[in-house]
């Protein structure tokens, strides 16, 4: 790739990585501007896959992160992945994803996303006691500050509520509260709703 068009791709990657979150639509069409230019490189295919699934475009977001799947082959984005099959109204799927999956050899913030998707996707067919059951294990620990603790946390709690174990629930969505550093959940405000009930 010439060098004036790589630094160009790169202006336009960093820009898609930059708006993701406050800005998901700019963000994919940034990416998708460098994908027009250069289609073949696995980041670009996975800021498009990436920016589309904070944009809540599923299925372009799917196509994309099974490319890079393809591409790459790792599993990085597997959890992505399965969730967006679960917003689509697949839970079945994203269900056959996290056991197609070995979750031995996948970095440890993924496997817990996966296995926080899989807990929803239970949760999506109605199979409550299920979900709770899917997040309960070594890393379902409120002694343990993982990166990684808040969010799992917080899906048990939220798990824990709508199978209408409220009191468990509380204590839970107080756990991550404490482990949840960066206040990145509502789980302080969870846990005063339901005691207050």
């Amino acid at each position: 790739m010439p060098k004036e068009l790589a630094e160009r791709i790169g202006r336009h990657l960093v820009a898609a990585g930059t708006l993701i979150d406050e800005d998901p639509e700019v963000a994919l069409a940034h990416a998708k501007y460098a994908k027009s230019k250069v289609s073949r490189i696995p980041v670009v295919r996975e800021a498009v896959g990436l920016a589309a699934y904070h944009a809540g475009k599923w299925s372009e977001a799917l196509s994309e992160l099974r490319a890079v799947r393809r591409m790459t082959r790792t599993d990085a984005h597997v959890a992505v992945i399965a969730d967006a099959e679960r917003a689509m109204g697949r839970p079945e799927r994203a269900l056959d994803i996290a056991k197609e999956t070995d979750t031995a050899s996948l970095p440890k913030d993924v496997a817990i996303e996966l296995k926080i998707v899989a807990a929803g996707a239970r949760r999506d067919l109605g199979q409550l006691d299920a979900a709770v059951v899917a997040l309960q294990g070594d890393d379902l620990d409120p002694k343990q500050r993982q990166p990684w603790s808040a969010r799992l946390f917080y899906a048990y709690a939220d798990n824990l509520a709508a199978a209408g174990r409220a009191e468990e629930a509380v204590r839970w969505f107080l756990h991550a509260a404490d482990a949840d550093s960066e206040e990145e959940t509502d789980a302080a405000e969870r846990a005063a709703e339901l005691a207050g009930d």
